[in-house]
């Protein structure tokens, strides 16, 4: 069965500096219907504008994974990190135990896009920690690239949950297949482009809950980004 939560749908917020699409409920945007998938409770496309960006707040008791689309985004925090994520880098925050931090678009003349992920974690109370990996274009090039697991299997960045994020760039008429174990789900997010997945037509910003299935088969019908999140 797959549930698809079209882009149009989801909840949009505007702040002048900000545009956010929320997948699901989020700040002041409240949808009983759509509080998460799984362990995944949150999926934030923003767009910052230059020079903009959060100022210093705090979390606890999240998994928070940032993926740059289009531009860069710098990154300070309480443990003492300084960073700038950039397109094809995967940033991971631990907030366990609790954890302040500020992002801002690095740039003085160009937007960053964004997606913000939030997943729970398996346990409250984890040691707050960072980690950020590059990606290149070629691993996620018509193919499934881990690049979050439980325990940073294969090269990816670790979360503290049974959760797996795949991603991946799709030329027009490349497909790929993702296997499900008994008792696994998948939350598909097209972050660009076009795709069919198991016969459903989806577009940018469209996300898909798929249950049930055994194998979840993916064509770009236009060159696409896209990733997989497969779930207990």
């Amino acid at each position: 069965m797959i549930a698809i939560r079209r882009s149009d749908e989801r909840g949009h917020a505007r702040h002048g500096w900000l545009d956010s699409r929320h997948t699901f409920s989020f700040g002041d945007y409240h949808d009983a219907r759509h509080m998460g998938f799984r362990t995944l409770r949150v999926i934030n496309e923003d767009r910052v504008q230059p020079a903009r960006g959060f100022a210093t707040h705090s979390h606890r008791d999240m998994e928070i994974v940032t993926y740059v689309l289009e531009g860069g985004l710098e990154h300070r925090d309480s443990m003492g990190t300084s960073s700038i994520i950039r397109p094809g880098e995967v940033q991971r925050m631990s907030a366990g135990t609790g954890v302040s931090h500020s992002e801002f678009n690095h740039s003085a003349s160009e937007p960053v896009h964004l997606l913000q992920i939030w997943i729970l974690p398996e346990r409250t109370g984890i040691t707050p920690s960072y980690e950020q990996r590059a990606f290149p274009e070629a691993d996620r090039r018509d193919r499934l690239c881990l690049a979050a697991s439980r325990g940073g299997r294969e090269g990816s960045v670790t979360i503290h949950q049974d959760a797996d994020l795949y991603l991946s760039f799709l030329a027009r008429g490349a497909t790929v297949e993702h296997a499900l174990a008994a008792g696994r789900h998948v939350w598909l997010q097209v972050a660009s482009g076009a795709v069919t997945a198991n016969d459903e037509s989806l577009a940018s910003g469209d996300g898909a809950a798929i249950t049930g299935e055994t194998v979840v088969r993916i064509t770009a019908d236009d060159a696409s980004e896209l990733l997989l999140f497969d779930l207990a």
